[in-house]
């Protein structure tokens, strides 16, 4: 299928499937797009996610971006999951280690340029890992940021050059804990504990009650993505 192709479909289809359930959704993806991959970064969103992949296409490709910094929490989400559903997450990792990086940008990058930090650890692994397939997944919701408000079911990334499903968009945060409650879905316990958007250990806090959901993330700087998504 050719560029022009996709870009048609996904016009097309992009306004057939609103409406779609995620698991529909997902089966026209798998279904479509047999070189497919979902992005999983183990938040509530992305648990659902794969417990729905895995009801669907249990042999499609699941990465994480191991950026060296997450929560002991996270890692231990990955290994639950994996144990649960008997699948080996694809694991990326950034081209410099953690030492590597502050001996050539200066100790704690992420405090004195984040962007710089996400792009080593995140934007980079994630441009080569996505050149290996046709179409990806994300867990991403309208309502989570203005960024995120006008994200398609499906949509042509011209960032990373391939197909984009978005299976949630639509999704409210309530919708996606009635998933995990109804369907006993592992989830990372960080969530019960004042975080409901967990990245990195360093760029990410608590919020307290009143706050913006990601008012945790990059807190007191003017980011509000980390790159992955426009």
């Amino acid at each position: 299928m050719n560029l022009f192709e996709k870009e048609a479909l996904i016009r097309q289809k992009a306004e057939e499937l609103e409406t779609a359930s995620p698991q529909e959704i997902i089966k026209f993806a798998v279904e479509t797009f047999p070189n497919i991959t979902f992005a999983c970064s183990f938040g509530a969103e992305d648990v659902v996610l794969v417990d729905m992949l895995q009801k669907i296409s249990p042999k499609t490709d699941i990465f994480y971006l191991d950026t060296d910094f997450h929560f002991k929490e996270t890692y231990e989400t990955r290994d639950k999951m994996a144990e649960i559903y008997n699948l080996k997450f694809v694991e990326v990792k950034p081209a410099i280690t953690p030492e590597e990086q502050a001996s050539q940008f200066g100790e704690e990058l992420w405090k004195s340029d984040a962007s710089h930090c996400c792009n080593i650890r995140k934007v980079d692994p994630l441009t080569q890992i996505l050149s290996k397939y046709e179409a990806w997944i994300t867990g991403i919701r309208r309502d989570q940021a203005p960024t995120r408000a006008n994200a398609k079911k499906i949509e042509y990334d011209t960032k990373f050059g391939l197909v984009k499903f978005n299976p949630i968009a639509n999704w409210t945060s309530e919708d996606v804990w009635n998933y995990i409650r109804t369907n006993n879905v592992y989830y990372n316990p960080l969530h019960d504990n004042h975080y409901p958007s967990i990245g990195c250990e360093h760029c990410t806090r608590q919020v307290m009650p009143g706050e913006d959901p990601r008012a945790g993330r990059w807190s007191g700087q003017e980011k509000t993505e980390c790159g992955l998504h426009k």
